[in-house]
């Protein structure tokens, strides 16, 4: 498969539950939104792992940092751990919008996030030094990820 900057060599869309709200700290509200599963497509075809999370800081004015944790099995069995650290931002209305579960066009708020990647699998260890960034989209129940690989 060939890759461009106009082509993502992954699209990850991830399956979420309800967050589970962890208080207000002095950087901000946090909570954390359990990975429930999904599916990866592009260079490789999987299965997001169950039981990976996005552990989110909410700033006063409802922009969110985000740190996502999790893994998926290629339909090869192979295991890839993902990290992946990044923003979503947007105007009080439309996060309000997307904290309601609405479905927003994604060129109404900016949702970036820096991507790394871990597996021991000899035919991906080219991912262990693939640094990546991933344009998202918020949908109903979970995510889009279209993720670029930095050249």
């Amino acid at each position: 498969m060939s890759v461009t900057a106009e082509t993502p060599f992954l699209v990850i869309e991830a399956d979420v539950s309800r967050p589970v709200d962890l208080g207000h700290t002095g950087a901000g509200a946090r909570r954390v939104i359990p990975i429930t599963g999904g599916r990866v497509t592009g260079e490789v075809e999987g299965e997001i792992i169950p039981g990976g999370a996005d552990w989110q800081v909410i700033h006063d004015d409802g922009n969110l940092q985000i740190d996502a944790h999790y893994a998926f099995r290629t339909a090869a069995g192979e295991v890839v751990e993902v990290h992946s650290a990044g923003v979503r931002q947007a105007a009080p209305e439309v996060m309000a919008r997307l904290n309601a579960g609405e479905k927003v066009d994604p060129s109404e708020y900016y949702f970036r996030t820096a991507m790394r990647f871990t597996t021991g699998a000899p035919a991906l260890a080219h991912f262990n030094f693939r640094l990546a960034v991933a344009r998202g989209m918020r949908r109903p129940g979970g995510v889009r990820l279209e993720v670029f690989a930095v050249v």
